[in-house]
């Protein structure tokens, strides 16, 4: 660990160095032609971030953390990295942590694009939920003012080709997968259940990702076509094994990765003052009959509205979802109420029956259509000095409901202050029901940019 952060602040003295001191000796020096169109940018910042007053958690997520992002590009070519060094309490546990947000090698020109390494790649025109979206996983229990914070990078080799400047196709590689971060184990719904490791599909070329997407800017509507082939980041849970050994059954279940193939498509398009985005992805899946952890094929839509009332920057969004193949599922029924044979495969059939109906309420395919709703407000206020921010969710199939307002204010050009809150609310045994004692809290964070 210690020469973990010797080698990350010798990389940061290296920056400061090669920034400031090429300026000290370059006017008694000649600079040789290598270094000439050579340019170093740095900026980042330094921040406190806490989120708690949960049911079950005091401190969801207290930490203080410092960002440095560099770039070094000379002529078309350039290197980029994103550090992040955190330290702090994660559902009150303590913790040190080093991530490498992204860090990625480049090459562009007028009509080409390279770039290999980790990075951070993000579809789809609609705001918040993007069904094209199946590349970049994410740290949900990272909670922060941010919600863009928890996104994670993947290593990927990624290429652009403009056809013309409206028209490219960008293309995706990723070797190997990375999954989403998830916290079962920190909701309490039974304390027979246990979560182990997550399986994860082997790191073979057969196992690996591709994506493509043709993308069109014209001065009156934007739209991309778009397809993926890989395991999603978002993945389900398989019920591992059940133990009897003590009387009563002890059940281990793990996050389990899937293969599918998906076709998507976006659009923007403004008319007068509203902007009208919509997006859609045909999601296809395999042995979801025999899996619970694979959903049905389904097909996934957003369709918004953007407008400007009052200052208050307004987004309207309808979220469906259609299930393909969709069948009820039957809950089990014990023949024999005698037979203890009878009764123990009987108990395994229903946790079966409702690990099987939980994975599909995470898959919003409880019922053959799910419908919800959300809506975006802002506005700035004392000349960009204030923002208030307010959105909420409704899902109207599973009645379930979450606000999360926000306020963030600028006390110097460089220095900011957020507070707000999330809340969450659902019927029994929903997945809001489980996530609100864990994720509805209040948060603050102060941030100073350099």
């Amino acid at each position: 660990m210690i020469k973990k952060w010797f080698l990350l602040i010798t990389l940061f003295l290296i920056v400061i160095i090669s920034t400031y001191g090429q300026s000290l000796f370059e006017n008694n020096i000649t600079k040789p032609d290598s270094v000439k169109n050579r340019t170093i940018e740095f900026n980042g910042y330094a921040r406190a971030s806490a989120f708690g007053g949960t049911k079950l958690f005091d401190y969801s997520s207290v930490f203080g953390e410092f960002c440095l992002k560099s770039k070094l590009s000379k002529n078309r070519t350039f290197l980029y990295a994103d550090l992040r060094f955190r330290k702090g309490l994660n559902f009150d546990k303590e913790y040190s942590d080093f991530q490498l947000k992204e860090v990625y090698a480049g090459y562009q020109s007028n009509q080409f694009d390279l770039f290999l390494g980790n990075q951070i790649v993000t579809w789809g025109r609609t705001d918040g939920f993007n069904p094209t979206n199946n590349i970049t996983p994410n740290d949900y229990f990272f909670l922060t003012s941010d919600f863009d914070d928890q996104k994670l990078s993947n290593f990927m080799l990624r290429m652009k080709y403009r056809f013309t400047p409206v028209i490219e196709i960008e293309l995706i590689g990723i070797p190997f997968y990375s999954p989403s971060v998830y916290r079962y184990d920190l909701f309490n719904i039974n304390g027979n259940v246990i979560y182990d490791k997550a399986i994860l599909p082997e790191k073979t070329f057969k196992n690996a990702s591709a994506a493509t997407r043709l993308n069109f800017e014209f001065p009156k509507i934007g739209f991309s076509v778009s397809y993926f082939r890989g395991y999603n980041p978002f993945s389900g849970f398989n019920v591992q094994s059940i133990d009897w050994s003590t009387g009563t059954p002890l059940i281990t279940n793990a996050a389990t990765a899937y293969l599918k193939n998906t076709g998507g498509l976006d659009f923007a398009l403004p008319i007068n003052s509203w902007i009208i985005r919509g997006e859609a992805a045909y999601n296809i899946t395999e042995n979801y009959d025999r899996n619970m952890y694979i959903p049905n094929p389904d097909i996934s839509y957003v369709i918004g509205l953007e407008h400007c009332f009052l200052g208050i920057t307004t987004i309207f969004q309808y979220v469906g979802k259609y299930t393909v193949d969709f069948s009820e599922l039957s809950e089990p029924v014990l023949p024999n109420p005698s037979n203890t044979a009878a009764q123990m495969q009987y108990a395994e059939n229903m946790i079966i029956y409702k690990s099987s109906i939980f994975n599909r309420k995470m898959f919003y395919q409880q019922e053959e259509t799910n419908r919800a709703v959300t809506l975006s407000l802002n506005k700035d206020f004392f000349y960009d000095k204030c923002k208030i921010e307010l959105s909420g969710y409704y899902n109207i199939t599973s009645e379930e409901l979450m606000i999360r307002p926000k306020i963030t204010g600028k006390i110097t050009d460089m220095l900011s202050a957020s507070i707000g809150g999330s809340y969450m609310k659902g019927p029994k045994n929903s997945i809001f029901n489980y996530s609100a004692p864990v994720l509805s809290g209040f948060f603050t964070e102060l941030k100073a940019n350099f």
